[in-house]
C-alpha cells in the first residue's frame, strides 16, 4: 500500500506558480484590452454634445434648423429625419448642406425640403444622426 503512493506523482510547485503567474498575466491582458476599447468608445461619444438652437419655417415646404456643439470633439451630421410623431420619422425630400461638420464650440446650418407642405400650428419631431453615435433629437411646432 505504501508503495502505491508513493508511485503517484503530481505536478511541482515551480511548475504551478509559473501556470498560475501566466494564467493571471492573460486575464489582466484582456481586461485592460476590454477597458481601453470601451473607454476610447464612450469619451468619443461623450465629447460631441448637439444642442438644437434655432428652428425657422422660411417657405411653406423648407424647414431651417440651426445645430450648436457644445462638447470637445467634432461630428458630422450624416442624416436627418422629420415627422409629425417620434416613432413615425422619415426622410426629408431634400436636405442640403449634408453632410454637416458641427466643429466643436460651432453651430452648423441645415434646411430641409419636406415632401409636402408643412401643417400650421403641428408639432414636428426631429432626429439627427452623426458619424458618432451621438444623435440629437427634439421636437418643434411650426407657425
Amino acid at each position: 500500500m505504501r508503495k502505491i503512493l508513493r508511485s503517484k506523482k503530481g505536478i511541482s510547485p515551480i511548475l504551478a506558480t509559473l501556470l498560475l503567474i501566466v494564467i493571471a498575466v492573460a486575464a489582466v491582458i484582456v481586461t485592460y484590452a476590454w477597458v481601453m476599447t470601451f473607454t476610447t468608445t464612450q469619451t468619443q461619444q461623450a465629447g460631441v454634445m448637439l444642442v438644437e438652437e434655432n428652428v425657422s419655417w422660411p417657405n411653406s415646404t423648407a424647414i431651417k434648423v440651426v445645430i450648436r456643439n457644445t462638447g470637445t470633439s467634432n461630428a458630422k451630421i450624416t442624416t436627418v429625419y422629420v415627422g409629425t410623431s417620434s416613432t413615425n420619422l422619415t426622410a426629408p425630400n431634400k436636405v442640403s448642406s449634408l453632410p454637416a461638420n458641427v466643429i466643436a464650440g460651432s453651430t452648423a446650418t441645415v434646411t430641409m425640403t419636406l415632401v409636402s407642405a408643412w401643417t400650421t400650428n403641428t408639432r414636428y419631431y426631429f432626429k439627427f444622426a452623426t458619424d458618432t453615435l451621438a444623435t440629437l433629437e427634439f421636437s418643434a411646432t411650426s407657425p
